[in-house]
């Protein structure tokens, strides 16, 4: 481990974090409970998340989980729970799972899912949460909600986003679980390795992000994406233009265009 936790982190039951090669390691390490869901663990996400994004020595972050199973969306004893609860309670606990949602979306660094088993429900919108998904060919993906009487909303909006509305609505009014190449052919998941060789490829991968890519310029475009599907065709333009402006007078891009025309190759 290259960084020093907080005590806030290394109190942690749920979550592990852990730095090494420039790279952040978020990994849910419930396998008894395959990994599920509660308050408890959300709260312990997005304690996790907030360090990485402002840890130094993580360019990159990978969310990925310990046992045979990815998430198996919100925990038994928590669900019985919530038939307690009244409408301010169940929103407020709503908003905490949008907030941790949100905040994987919205990230200064690039989220790369390492999935090596399956990923349901609340669990699923984790794996398609990040910005980048690699999986197994055995992992099972679905949004069951529907099955329960309940609702895969606040995936729903990121979904709409990432796969479209037609994809969106075959996966959420069905409740159906479908396999990792349907997955990938929808684009819910980003690539398919064999199980032996996930973790290395997926290290092999961030690390390329941090040695080959400007940490600015990701932050950036990843921000771009996420602002550009609320605006219409004249005002993302226009947009786009302005970052397009901003990023040409950045020390990163006076950098980089130097290192190309001295034809040197730049470490990031």
């Amino acid at each position: 481990m290259e960084n020093l936790l907080t005590p806030e982190l290394e109190a942690l039951r749920y979550i592990r974090y852990e730095a090494q090669d420039r790279i952040g390691y978020i990994t849910l390490n419930r396998p008894d409970k395959r990994n599920a869901l509660n308050a408890d663990v959300v709260t312990e996400l997005k304690q996790a998340f907030e360090f990485a994004e402002n840890d130094e020595n993580a360019k990159v972050v990978v969310l990925r989980a310990a046992g045979d199973v990815f998430c198996a969306g919100a925990d038994l004893a928590y669900i019985q729970d919530l038939q307690g609860f009244g409408y301010t309670d169940n929103l407020e606990d709503s908003t905490h799972l949008m907030q941790l949602f949100h905040q994987i979306y919205t990230l200064k660094k690039v989220v790369i899912g390492e999935v090596q088993g399956h990923a349901l429900a609340g669990g699923c919108g984790l794996a398609a949460i990040c910005d980048l998904t690699f999986a197994v060919p055995e992992a099972k993906f679905g949004y069951t909600e529907v099955k329960i009487g309940f609702l895969p909303a606040i995936v729903s909006v990121f979904l709409v986003r990432k796969i479209g509305e037609a994809r969106t609505k075959q996966l959420l009014l069905s409740g159906d679980v479908i396999a990792a190449q349907a997955a990938l052919d929808m684009g819910l998941i980003t690539f398919m390795v064999p199980k032996a060789e996930l973790a290395e490829t997926v290290r092999i991968y961030a690390q390329r992000l941090c040695r080959e890519n400007s940490a600015q310029s990701m932050e950036v475009t990843k921000e771009m994406l996420a602002r550009l599907p609320e605006m219409d065709l004249e005002e993302g333009l226009r947009y786009a233009a302005q970052r397009n402006a901003e990023a040409r007078g950045s020390d990163d891009c006076r950098r980089g265009i130097a290192a190309f025309l001295s034809k040197e190759k730049i470490g990031w």
